[in-house]
């Protein structure tokens, strides 16, 4: 039995108790994979290590890919596997459920790294402006904000 997480799902349906199985420990072997893979994503940028966990964004695609089409064939067969296996099928969907869990703490931690980069380069951004542009009142004693004319766009990379 060929549960390798790189290899391609078979495209056909699911019709005996051996595919079944076989076909379900596939998306388990492939789930296990993408969240070793996401955990350890989640680990690097929380240390901050941002190129170390781009490099794994190809092997995440493709886990997510073959998560998807082993996804699809099972969902396909469903009323098939209710039949056959209910009781893996069941734990499958317990299974399943666990793993979006912990999907969305990794995308938790994503949209906080994103956020807080996104916040330290507007806040680059208004300091350089500040500097670059002369200090005036207005008629209530209060310093004016810096004309949009005075705002210096600011290029950056987004590869790491």
């Amino acid at each position: 039995m060929n549960t390798s997480p790189q290899s391609a799902p078979v495209a056909r349906t699911i019709d005996s108790a051996a595919d079944a199985q076989q076909a379900i420990a596939h998306l388990e072997n492939i789930m296990d994979s993408l969240l070793a893979t996401v955990e350890e994503e989640t680990a690097l940028v929380r240390s901050g290590h941002l190129r170390e966990a781009a490099a794994l964004e190809a092997g995440k695609t493709d886990l997510a890919r073959l998560y998807m089409l082993e996804g699809e064939r099972i969902k396909n067969s469903q009323d098939f596997l209710a039949q056959t296996l209910p009781a893996a099928l069941e734990s499958l969907r317990k299974r399943h459920d666990l793993f979006h869990a912990l999907l969305q703490i990794n995308m938790t931690v994503l949209a906080t790294a994103h956020a807080v980069s996104e916040g330290i380069i507007r806040g680059v951004s208004g300091e350089l402006t500040r500097k670059t542009s002369p200090s005036t009142y207005g008629a209530g004693g209060r310093a004016n904000a810096p004309a949009l004319s005075a705002i210096q766009p600011i290029a950056i990379s987004r590869t790491l």
